[in-house]
């Protein structure tokens, strides 16, 4: 049996058509796997900082080191509260700080290990406060995205 020379050609040029691009494609998968292992895909590093608090409490200012953290905010709930403690990643402190409405206040929680300087820290924000007038205990959540100084 003869094969047929005209057949034989076009898939051979078929063929010889998706080898050229596979490679092509994995090489472009290549190079997107490497700029991704070493990190220039991080869409955090391209991020602005951000400081983010339930309703109620403003996030005026925050910063990250890496012995500690440092938040300001401000209580916008129209009502006299007490701040008990404040988490801020894994680390944690008491305060015993009265804020009435609108007040701001600095908060600063020492001890931490937040990791090394120039590394982006992402970290969950807790708030338990009470509010003096009922007595209730609560609690206000956020987050917080910026650079370790």
């Amino acid at each position: 049996m003869k094969l047929n020379p005209i057949r034989h050609k076009k898939s051979q040029a078929a063929m010889e058509f998706l080898m050229t691009y596979g490679w092509a494609i994995l090489v472009v998968l290549a190079a997107i796997a490497a700029l991704a292992y070493f990190g220039v895909l991080s869409p955090e590093k391209f991020l602005p900082e951000k400081c983010l608090i339930e309703t109620g409490f403003t996030c005026i200012s925050s910063k990250v080191e890496s012995t500690q953290s440092t938040i300001v905010f401000s209580n916008g709930y129209g009502k006299s509260i007490v701040i008990d403690t404040i988490q801020i990643g894994g680390c944690q402190a008491s305060f015993n700080t009265s804020m009435t409405s609108e007040d701001e206040d600095l908060f600063v929680i020492t001890g931490c290990n937040n990791g090394d300087v120039k590394d982006t820290f992402k970290g969950d924000v807790t708030i338990k406060y009470m509010e003096k007038r009922t007595g209730l205990n609560k609690t206000a959540y956020g987050v917080i995205n910026t650079k370790i100084e």
